[in-house]
């Protein structure tokens, strides 16, 4: 199903052809509007007028995070102060957050956006929709509430509320679509079956969007077994648009990122240097027709790389690859570079592990992985418990060339949010 079939199908020479307009177009007016970016443009010795193709983007500068909190709170506003009608914020861990402004024109483009997404991934106006994610200074629960509005679906903004009253709605309402975090989904799953709940026969659950936390294939496959769903990945960050950046088709074969809104580039997150379509780097991802707040290669700090081949499909828009990690989520143990979610795929691979786990990192460079056992899991069978452990520690090693202590805990045991799972704890040494 297409939701604007044109934009979506367009011709590459076509796409480009718009894209270096609207690059043309964004670089003028940040250049006139914004000091910051007039500024670094002098640093660089680059002027609007040099940007003759979409590879004189590379001439440009790299806008960071650091950046944006740097400027906070309006500092790249490329509009009057008076005109933006939306403050977002990001999920910054400490000090102050990135705050991201949209005009009336931004907010009707994310919400467009996000209803050709949907109904990429097959969501139809006959759906109910219950949102479960975080209403407020987070874009996720409000970009995703417009879209599936848009879409004509009956939308409950449930938000992260108590599971108790997740399955009410549900129960009552019909619900048929979810937009979940991907570790509260894993949570949701083992509170139905506590409760004695099968969801195929005893909800109408059909579809469940996931977005906001890296995850990999083998979360998803679980998160589709237990809850009998469709899963699709989502991407997104607030400092482009909230969800609907990139989504999944019903190929589920890579997220098309929407080039008629967004200029790509994969590059070398050491050097800074571009990087050939396939080859893994750090997504850079430049605003093309954002009025109030545009950006300029923001440095996403995710690690992915774009699908060379043609989606099935239909859609002209490249494919990215599941996002691997973030940049700055890498993990140094013993001099090798580690990302959480090589931990996660060995461990969603083993039918014998649940659906929790956490990674501490202690003493000098120590890792310890706690992960729960399944439900009917090999509790008081030492033996079995022994070669569990034995096998866990051997693949992961194999993974990550690096043998971490594996900690086998019951079913239930490990700590859960509603929010974000923290799924790392350092407490090594400085």
């Amino acid at each position: 199903m297409f939701w604007d079939r044109e934009s979506e199908t367009l011709a590459r020479p076509l796409l480009e052809q718009f894209q270096l307009r609207q690059l043309q177009e964004t670089v003028r007016r940040v250049a006139e509007r914004v000091p910051f970016y007039r500024q670094k443009f002098a640093e660089l010795g680059v002027k609007p007028e040099d940007i003759n193709s979409l590879d004189d983007a590379r001439r440009l500068p790299f806008t960071t995070g650091a950046d944006l909190r740097g400027i906070y709170p309006n500092g790249l506003l490329a509009v009057e102060a008076h005109e933006p009608v939306r403050l977002h914020t990001s999920s910054g861990t400490t000090g102050k957050p990135k705050a991201v402004f949209f005009s009336r024109n931004d907010i009707h483009n994310s919400a467009e956006l996000m209803a050709r997404s949907l109904v990429m991934a097959g969501l139809t106006k006959q759906d109910v929709f219950q949102n479960m994610m975080s209403y407020g200074l987070f874009t996720g629960g409000l970009i995703m509430h417009y879209g599936a509005e848009r879409v004509g679906c009956l939308v409950i903004p449930a938000g992260p509320g108590t599971s108790e009253r997740q399955l009410m709605l549900m129960q009552d309402f019909g619900t048929t679509a979810l937009h979940i975090l991907p570790s509260y989904a894993l949570y949701f799953a083992g509170f139905l079956e506590q409760r004695g709940i099968n969801p195929r026969k005893d909800l109408t659950l059909r579809k469940a969007f996931v977005g906001a936390e890296p995850h990999t294939e083998e979360t998803r496959q679980r998160i589709e077994q237990a809850l009998g769903v469709d899963v699709y990945n989502s991407y997104g960050l607030t400092e482009m648009n909230g969800p609907g950046v990139a989504f999944e088709c019903e190929r589920k074969a890579g997220l098309h990122l929407w080039e008629d809104h967004f200029f790509l580039e994969i590059m070398d997150p050491a050097s800074g240097e571009p990087l050939p379509q396939g080859q893994q780097g750090e997504l850079v991802l430049t605003t093309l027709r954002r009025e109030a707040m545009p950006l300029i290669r923001y440095r996403t700090r995710d690690i992915t790389s774009i699908i060379p081949e043609p989606c099935p499909c239909g859609r002209t828009h490249h494919r990215l690859n599941r996002i691997t990690g973030r940049a700055d989520d890498m993990l140094i143990v013993r001099g090798v570079n580690i990302f959480p979610q090589q931990i996660e795929r060995i461990l969603m691979s083993t039918p014998q592990v649940g659906r929790n786990y956490v990674i501490i990192l202690e003493g000098l460079d120590d890792m310890a992985i706690q992960v729960e056992l399944a439900a009917a899991g090999f509790d008081g069978e030492v033996e079995h418990l022994a070669t569990l452990r034995r096998q866990l520690t051997e693949k992961l090693k194999t993974e990550l060339y690096v043998r971490p202590k594996v900690d086998l805990v019951p079913a239930g045991s490990l700590p859960v949010a509603e929010g974000k799972a923290k799924r790392v704890i350092d407490r090594r040494s400085l």
